[in-house]
């Protein structure tokens, strides 16, 4: 009996004295990694971070396997690289801080910030879209809608105005109408809502595209080379419909293909929404062309 008593006590031992400062700092380290990791996933700094770990990856698939020129190499670039990560990283390193500065920390960390549910797109949204799509088309209106998936898009969405409505033809229609305050930039489209209007796009740099195109649809690519997004174009000088996925430019003949289209999309996007996701965070709802 004392000899197994002993062998508990052994056992006890190794066990570290926690004590209520060492609670505290445990809690403190979780909620700064994880305020950081949904700084991250809410930004584009998430694309560029996948990036950095398809590098560590490359590099430790080289350290396996003895490369030693590869690795000869990755050692001298891994000099400059805090540098490099630091000034690709600046925008939003910047804005973060910015947020930082201008909010009640306390107030943000304990308050329920998820007052608005994500809302699934449906059917009906994919129906609104395309309906308004071909009836600003006959009139030759442009319009530029920018579709979120699963990169976040509250960087372009600063750049508008808040509008937080129900998709539905006539308030895209009456958006994009000449003359009207909202019709001039693009709208931001999450789920069944529009979140956001009058909102800046980047311009795309590819110099294959049709010359024939105006800022509209090189924006609606730009965007596209950025973000996973689907962007619709309406032409206003020809009332084609287009759509822009992935850098690349389709046009539509009717609305019969865009709903194909955007339906396919969508299944492909909401598929993996039963899976469990580690970094389900929360969605902050942060808010010229042709």
């Amino acid at each position: 009996m004392a000899a197994f008593l002993a062998e508990i006590y052994s056992w006890i031992s190794f066990v570290p004295n926690i004590t209520f400062k060492n609670l505290l700092e445990i809690a403190i380290i979780t909620v700064v990694v994880y305020e950081m990791l949904i700084w991250i996933k809410n930004t584009r700094a998430w694309i560029l971070l996948k990036g950095i770990l398809f590098i560590l990856a490359f590099f430790l698939m080289a350290a396996v396997l003895e490369l030693d020129t590869i690795l000869w190499l990755l050692e001298r670039i891994s000099y400059i690289a805090v540098t490099a990560i630091l000034v690709i990283f600046q925008p939003e390193l910047r804005k973060a801080l910015e947020q930082l500065g201008s909010r009640n920390v306390l107030v943000s960390l304990f308050s329920a910030e998820d007052t608005k549910k994500d809302e699934a797109f449906t059917e009906k949204t994919i129906n609104e879209l395309a309906r308004a799509c071909f009836e600003m088309g006959k009139v030759k209106t442009g319009a530029l809608m920018v579709i979120e998936r699963s990169t976040p898009l509250g960087e372009i969405e600063r750049t508008g105005i808040e509008v937080d409505g129900i998709v539905t033809s006539q308030l895209l229609i009456n958006i994009f109408e000449h003359n009207t305050p909202l019709h001039d930039g693009a709208v931001v489209i999450r789920g069944n809502r529009v979140t956001a209007a009058t909102c800046y796009l980047p311009l795309s740099d590819n110099m294959a595209i049709s010359k024939d195109l105006g800022t509209r649809h090189r924006a609606a690519v730009g965007v596209s080379e950025t973000t996973d997004s689907v962007t619709l174009v309406v032409s206003e000088e020809t009332g084609r419909v287009s759509v822009a996925v992935g850098g690349r430019l389709r046009r539509v003949s009717d609305a019969d293909e865009l709903k194909t289209l955007l339906s396919a999309m969508i299944r492909r996007e909401t598929g993996n929404t039963g899976r469990f996701r580690i970094w389900k965070g929360r969605r902050r709802n942060e808010r010229k062309a042709d």
